[in-house]
Order: C-alpha cells, then structure tokens, then sequence
C-alpha cells in the first residue's frame, strides 16, 4: 500500500515536470509561491527514493511464489506472470535509471527523459492492470491483523508481518532522510548520501559549468551583447548597459530536475522592462536563446505569465557578487517556479513571440 502511494506521488510530481518542460495548451503552472516547483521536484525524488526499499521488500515478500507449483500452469496462470514480468521490469527500470540520473551517472546509452516517461506509463498501466487482477487478494490481506503469519505444519514461516513492516518503513526512512538534504535544508547535516550537498561557486551547486559547454571564450568576449528582439525593433546591450539599467534582487530557489534546489539572492534586470522596451505585450511568450551550441536547453520558450512577473530577472549578480560563469555569466535567466534546466545560462539573445 504504502508502495503504491510512493508511486502515485512520484508519477504525479513527475508528470507537472514534465508539462513545465513540454507545456501542452491545457497545462497551466503558476508562478506563485517561488518555490513551488522546488517543492514538487524534491517530492518527486524524495518518493521515487523511498519507493526503492519498499519495492526490494515487495519483490522479497512475493519471491517464493516464483517456485510455485505447477511451474508452467494454464493460460491465465501465464497471462498473469508476463503481466507481473512487464510490472517488475518497468518499476526497477523507473527507480534505477532515476537513481542514476539524479547522481548523473549516464551508464545506459539513451537520452534519459523521454525514456523515463515513456516507461512511467508503462509501469502505471502494469499496476493497474495487477491491482485490477489481484484486488480480491488486496482486500483479504489489508483486512487481517498485522501480526498474523503463514503457518505450515505447525510452525511459523519467515518474520512476523509485522517485523517485515517495521523493517521496510526503517529502511525507508533511512533512505529518505539520507538523501532529502539536497531539497529540505535542515536535513542537510545528515543526508549524507544527498547527490548535491549546495557547494560550490556562490553557494550553489553547479549542473552544467562553462566549460563543458563551450561558452568560455564567448561569454568573456570584449565583443559580447545581449541581443533582445520585439514587435518595435531589436536592441542590442554591452554588459555595461546592462549593469547600468535599474536593478532589481529577489530572493528565488534554483530547483533541478535531479531533486537539488537552493535558494538564493539574484540581482538584475526585470525582463518585463526589456520587454517593453521593443514593443513586447506582457501576453507574449518569450524564447531565450544561449550562447550554448544548439542543444536539447540551449533554447527555450517562457511562458508569458512567467515573463510578465516581477521577480523574473536577467540576473547579473549572485549573492552579492558578480555571476560567476558558472552560473551563466554575463547574464542569466532566473524565474519562480521553474526547473533548473529552463533558467538558462549564457543569454546572447531574447526574442518575443507569440501574442
């Protein structure tokens, strides 16, 4: 039971991920409160980590049944095993490759996100089907004492349900607090085992640096402007320019599709001025486009309600100090309520689009 609702917090948190990076016309995302996003992300990660001893237990507690006679059995019996071969196979490819990502271990050779989707439906359609099948038994063992055991012969069999269950919700607990330092801040001392511990340049962790990139020369370049595009015309700004507008610092978590978030203090520019400045409607949608090579995040769409609010900046500063290039210099993207990968880095170039 308690696996099935780690799974429906995991699937659900990982289907508002999703829209956010694919928005469909249905799909509508606030941008308030700022950590909204950071909030669902972590709940995402935090329920697929504690899914992982819960399904090792699951998988312990039904093992024998794989030796039960007859082997073979009629149709229905292998009917009911391909359903179960197809449930198990989904889950630990979910959990595992999940697991893998939010550490960034790209050991299989496919691009992680569709992937992961994809099966996500898979694994859903699989516990339904099972639930559907198996409903009858559900209802028979949620109804018995916790304490009963199967006896054979006179004697008890295994651990009591009751230790088995005590030992899961240890486990998972363990699990959890272990790891949920990367998205709950006071459990940072003791999640050791957190992928993203919030080191590094600035205070916070680093994803994707300059380097790997290939932006190092560009970003630093005497010749560097910020290009921004609009119904009136386009204007181009020198770093300077952009030092010198009015400047505006707003307290904003940076949250990561891996579970990671941290807050910070980011200085700069209220896109909506650059906005109007070239004619742009507070109803349009914008694309920011990176000094990045064309790449899967080098370009993305914010979406208007996203563009118009006052906290979305082109951030120049970070906690006080100059952005570093890590972290997009000269000028980034930084708005409430969105993933991580959708701040882009490295802006050479705004354009309005849509209304």
């Amino acid at each position: 039971m308690w696996l099935g609702v780690a799974v429906a917090l995991c699937m659900a948190t990982g289907l508002i991920s999703h829209f956010i990076q694919h928005p469909q016309p249905w799909f509508w995302w606030p941008t308030r409160p700022v950590w909204l996003y950071r909030f669902t992300q972590g709940l995402h990660v935090i329920s697929g980590i504690a899914a992982i001893p819960l399904l090792v237990v699951k998988l312990w507690s039904v093992w024998p049944k794989l030796f039960a006679r007859p082997v073979i059995g009629g149709v229905t019996r292998q009917l009911e095993r391909l359903s179960i071969l197809v449930l198990v196979g989904s889950m630990i490819f979910q959990l595992s490759t999940g697991l893998l990502n939010i550490a960034q271990w790209y050991v299989f050779g496919f691009f992680f996100p569709p992937a992961h989707y994809a099966m996500a439906w898979v694994a859903v359609g699989a516990i339904i089907v099972h639930v559907g099948v198996k409903l009858p038994v559900i209802r028979r063992a949620l109804g018995e004492p916790v304490d009963s055991a199967d006896v054979t012969g006179g004697g008890v069999v295994g651990p009591s349900r009751r230790n088995v269950l005590v030992g899961a919700a240890a486990a998972t607990a363990v699990a959890t607090i272990a790891t949920a330092g990367q998205t709950v801040p006071w459990l940072k001392r003791v999640s050791v085992l957190a992928p993203r511990s919030g080191d590094g340049p600035q205070g916070l962790p680093v994803n994707r640096t300059a380097l790997a990139a290939g932006v190092v020369r560009s970003a630093r370049s005497p010749e560097y402007r910020l290009t921004v595009v609009g119904p009136s015309g386009s204007r181009s700004f020198t770093l300077a320019e952009l030092q010198a507008m009015p400047q505006s610092t707003h307290e904003l978590p940076i949250a990561c599709v891996e579970g990671w978030s941290a807050s910070a203090q980011w200085t700069g520019i209220v896109l909506a001025d650059l906005i109007s400045a070239v004619g742009g409607s507070p109803e349009s949608d914008v694309r920011m486009i990176s000094l990045e090579p064309p790449g899967p995040y080098s370009r993305t769409t914010l979406p208007a309600r996203h563009a118009r609010d006052s906290a979305t900046l082109i951030a120049l500063r970070l906690n006080g100090g100059e952005l570093d290039l890590d972290h997009g210099y000269p000028c980034r993207l930084i708005a409430p309520t969105r993933p991580g990968v959708l701040q882009t880095k490295w802006l050479t170039r705004i354009e309005v689009v849509g209304a």
